[in-house]
């Protein structure tokens, strides 16, 4: 497993050399990535902001999700994942988002998302990605995996600019 930290290091550095701006809007991981972007020195020249949007009423009211997609889809879904991302961008001086939304666990589980069910959201060049991932652990182990396999794609994309 990479070290979130590192990860973060290498994106600022690739958004930088961009003149690119990153939002982040976290459900799940509520602040992870933000908090390892933050630790570095120097990450206001490429970090314009987080959102941390827990709640479906968050969601809605601070990232302008349409209740009627979080009612069809459920907010753990790739369709929210990627509103959040966008909104992340839209809402922001962001040119770049990233969105988290999952079930850490130990509880939560529904048909068809266990827990460890992650929807991820990255709006790079204009285009959102999105991926559903299921990862296994304790709570902490979960939201560790997803802090680290969302900063990996998001070089990843970051890099294909």
């Amino acid at each position: 497993m990479h070290n979130p930290i590192e990860l973060a290091t290498r994106v600022g550095e690739e958004l930088k050399s961009r003149r690119l701006l990153l939002s982040v809007a976290e459900s799940c991981t509520g602040g992870g990535i933000c908090h390892a972007i933050t630790e570095i020195p120097g990450s206001s020249e490429w970090f314009d902001c987080g959102f941390i949007t827990y709640s479906n009423s968050s969601k809605t009211e601070i990232l302008d999700i349409p209740a009627a997609l979080l009612a069809q889809h459920g907010a753990v879904s790739e369709e929210i994942a990627a509103a959040m991302a966008e909104s992340a961008v839209s809402s922001s001086e962001a040119h770049v988002g990233i969105s988290t939304t999952g079930i850490a666990g130990p509880t939560g589980a529904v048909p068809g998302k266990p827990v460890g069910t992650i929807c991820f959201g990255w709006r790079v060049g204009g285009i959102t990605h999105t991926e559903r991932k299921v990862f296994s652990g304790d709570r902490k182990a979960v939201r560790e995996q997803t802090v680290n396999y969302a900063l990996q794609k998001l070089l990843m994309y970051v890099q294909e600019l």
